[in-house]
């Protein structure tokens, strides 16, 4: 299939610029001894799965669906994090996950039986809050922001860990560079490097921007190797931005041009529906041939085909009159997107394909009504 015969709305992702950020981290675990880990919750086309386990460890899930498409798709390591578990899903937890990492002592303390079991060969591990914030502007995603949920804070930290405790996690970064991780690092030996010492994995989490352009590459293999020196503890990153940062698209069509006070496009892709970082964090998603409003000589209002009067994704400006039958192309959006999207209003779903190495177009997946009707009763 050619580009310009992708049906619309449709997420593209790029496979050459999923494989340039393969190799980097592929380099990263090479370099350090590190194990890198896919964060499904950021990016779960499985069907490259396969691809991805060529360059780095495995995957880690956010509960028992992503640990089941983890262990199925790609089958190497595969992890699991999640702030409270079901009985019934860590009787199949500890079965298919290398790694279950647990959000309270409580919580362990209620499947600890399973870990003591000498046929167990899951490994588990505390998430620790280090109370040590270095986000600005991204509250929802800041998981040391006050009063949150997510990890045990020194205070509530025993001086011995429990009984089959092999491993620490802390995450929490959100598309940031090294030196916040860095920074995070010093708050978390302070307060926890001597439980390193009980412990035989450290797990670092997400949010690092390892292949962004700028990012810092090299000070992130020293501290990593610093930290196996210091510690011989095994090391764990489990990027999911990193994986397809750029490596996507969302190609989308202008329906209609309405006016109220300015031009306001009509597309078939939504804000709401199919890109819901748009709304939440907020941010403005890049666009191809797009520019800021007032750059370029004509500016326009884009916006849904919902009922949602707030579905709009912003104002850019383009250096020509755009046409009902248009195509627009928004980057970046291999991650957070086809992982949140939804049906409201009766929205169809974006269909999903791959932009080979050789231009080719290879269609995955596409959806229709029964999809959304699926999803009711």
């Amino acid at each position: 299939m050619k580009w310009q015969e992708i049906p619309t709305p449709c997420y593209v992702v790029d496979e050459k610029k999923l494989k340039q950020n393969l190799k980097i981290l592929q380099n990263l675990e090479q370099e350090t001894g590190c194990h890198v880990l896919l964060a499904q919750k950021a990016f779960s086309m499985f069907s490259l799965y396969p691809l991805i386990g060529q360059y780095i460890s495995g995957t880690t899930a956010s509960g028992i669906f992503e640990a089941r498409l983890g262990k199925e798709e790609m089958g190497k390591e595969n992890h699991v994090f999640a702030p409270a578990y079901k009985e019934k899903d860590m009787e199949e937890l500890v079965q298919i996950c290398d790694h279950v990492i647990f959000n309270s002592f409580a919580q362990y303390e209620k499947y600890q039986h399973y870990f003591l079991q000498q046929e167990c060969t899951a490994s588990a591990g505390i998430r620790v809050n280090p109370e040590c914030s270095t986000q600005e502007g991204h509250e929802i995603y800041d998981p040391c922001g006050p009063g949150s949920r997510l990890g045990v804070v020194k205070s509530e930290f025993p001086d011995q860990l429990p009984e089959g405790i092999e491993g620490l996690h802390f995450h929490t970064l959100c598309e940031q560079n090294v030196d916040d991780l860095i920074t995070t690092w010093h708050a978390f030996e302070e307060k926890f490097g001597s439980y390193l010492k009980q412990v035989k994995w450290l797990n670092l989490g997400g949010g690092h921007h390892i292949t962004r352009a700028d990012y810092q590459l090299d000070e992130l293999k020293k501290l990593i190797c610093e930290i196996r020196r210091k510690y011989n503890v095994r090391v764990y990153l489990e990027p999911g931005e990193a994986i397809a940062l750029n490596a996507g698209y969302l190609v989308t069509e202008v329906m209609d041009i309405v006016h109220n006070g300015m031009d306001i496009l009509i597309l078939d892709a939504s804000a709401a529906c199919h890109m819901p970082d748009v709304l939440e964090m907020p941010y403005r998603p890049p666009l191809k041939d797009g520019y800021l409003p007032g750059e370029k000589p004509h500016t326009y209002r884009l916006s849904s085909m919902t009922c949602l009067a707030g579905d709009v994704i912003g104002d850019y400006s383009f250096a020509q009159k755009k046409q009902v039958g248009d195509r627009l192309v928004f980057e970046d959006m291999a991650i957070y997107s086809m992982v949140k999207n939804n049906t409201f209003n009766g929205m169809p779903l974006p269909g999903i394909a791959v932009l080979r190495e050789d231009g080719d177009v290879e269609m995955i997946k596409e959806f229709g009504y029964e999809d959304f009707k699926g999803r009711l009763s």
